[in-house]
């Protein structure tokens, strides 16, 4: 039931542009294929309100209850794809307006890695513009001409949004020392501080998919193909791939523009937060021992 929509999907967009190019439709196909989409969607809006009153009754708000239903009927990687189309809009729209950094607060180290892509990313777009012209030049029929156009178009704004994305989104190292790795608006990971073990300039040219971890725990998020810093940890960070898949690591790979700054960042805050926790310990121990200093007691005098 959770993927029926996206078997259909394809098959719906099928029939509307054949009806959209003038292509004659069977009227048995046509009702057939309609009458399968409103069966699913009132099966789906049933099973969300089925699975919202559950919900509601093991204790959750009304907020809370219907994201917990959206998660049981929705397939994770539809989630995330959605989200990703929401978040692409927003981020051109900040890089647009020139808000500067998402998630980036007083004190926090902004991390670029966009620079890394820039080239990549303008050639497609390059290639995307040329495409766009050259079809608008040969298609003769009206209605294919436009539904390409939109095509084309579309791609164009989604090569720019996906740059605006990385941009908007880069890594950031906390003013506590904790940080959050990103990959535009695909991948969130957030390490806690106190969390790093280690942190050092490591150039790798992994060619696996983005937090793809490996069979020693690595996981790498390669910016072009090339990595340049490698942080290791202390105990393993779970975290949300792509697609809405689970994953846990005990290493993360990633590009900076400024590795050697990153390394310097992450040193010092590892440094810092050693300090604090180790001030935190010598402020509990004579709690935690009973230790109370020695009274002194006054001695009277032998005159006294």
């Amino acid at each position: 039931m959770r993927w029926s929509f996206a078997a259909l999907v394809p098959g719906e967009l099928v029939l509307v542009l054949c009806v959209a190019g003038g292509v004659r439709i069977v009227p048995a196909v046509r009702l057939a294929t309609e009458l399968a989409v409103l069966t699913l969607a009132a099966a789906a809006a049933a099973l969300i309100c089925l699975d919202h009153r559950r919900h509601r009754r093991s204790g959750l708000g009304r907020r809370a209850a219907f994201f917990a239903a959206i998660a049981d009927t929705v397939p994770a990687p539809v989630r995330k794809l959605t989200a990703h189309e929401v978040f692409l809009s927003t981020s051109f729209l900040r890089w647009v307006t020139r808000r500067g950094p998402h998630g980036v607060r007083d004190g926090d180290l902004p991390v670029p890695y966009a620079p890394g892509r820039a080239a990549n990313m303008y050639g497609f777009l390059f290639v995307c513009v040329v495409e766009t012209v050259g079809l608008a030049f040969v298609i003769p029929w009206p209605v294919v001409h436009a539904v390409t156009l939109v095509l084309d178009i579309w791609g164009c704004y989604f090569v720019i949004a996906l740059h605006a994305s990385c941009v908007e989104h880069p890594h950031v190292i906390g003013a506590d020392g904790s940080l959050r790795l990103r990959y535009g608006a695909l991948l969130d990971i957030r390490i806690p501080v106190g969390r790093v073990a280690s942190v050092r300039r490591d150039q790798k040219f992994p060619d696996g998919k983005p937090a793809v971890v490996d069979k020693n725990g690595v996981a790498d998020m390669a910016v072009a193909g090339r990595t340049t810093v490698l942080v290791e940890l202390t105990e393993p960070v779970r975290f949300v791939r792509a697609l809405g898949k689970p994953a846990e690591a005990r290493a993360f790979r990633f590009y900076a523009a400024d590795p050697a700054a990153v390394v310097t960042a992450l040193k010092t805050g590892a440094v810092a937060a050693a300090g604090d926790r180790t001030r935190e310990t010598a402020a509990l121990q004579p709690a935690a021992t009973g230790h109370r200093p020695p009274a002194t007691s006054h001695q009277p005098s032998a005159d006294g």
